[in-house]
């Protein structure tokens, strides 16, 4: 079981690391799933919120207005879902809003190619920030 922090971490690079690890058959806890960022601006929070008005209430599309369920669908896009191996690697993936005591904190891991650390503060944009926008 490995343990991903995404505080300050890039979503879709970040998602394709976990979707990785998945595949190879490993249980993945995402944890502090608020803090990942999104590279773009407030523009782009627009256009979300625009696609998911677009959807009748009964028909979709249907986006997630959680921040976990937002970390979670975008791992689940990068994985074959609809196929017998992609729900089995997607029932291996775990994502919390926080912190929980339940997690230990021994196989925790960072993804250095994932930081977010060199995109400007103006393009980017949390998931929290996304979430409460939508």
């Amino acid at each position: 079981m490995v343990t991903i922090d995404a505080t300050g971490l890039v979503l879709g690079r970040m998602s394709t690391y976990i979707a990785k690890r998945l595949l190879s058959g490993e249980q993945v806890n995402v944890i502090n799933c608020e803090k990942a960022v999104v590279s773009g601006s407030k523009s782009k929070v627009e256009r979300l919120k625009k696609l998911r008005d677009m959807g009748g209430p009964f028909h979709g599309p249907f986006y997630p207005k959680r921040a976990d369920r937002v970390v979670k669908r975008t791992i689940r896009g990068m994985l074959p879902y609809k196929q017998a191996r992609g729900r089995d690697a997607f029932s291996r993936v775990r994502c919390y809003l926080g912190q929980p005591d339940g997690i230990d904190m021994k196989n925790f891991i960072s993804i250095p190619e994932a930081s977010g650390d060199k995109i400007a503060a103006i393009k980017t944009i949390t998931i929290k920030q996304l979430v409460e926008h939508i």
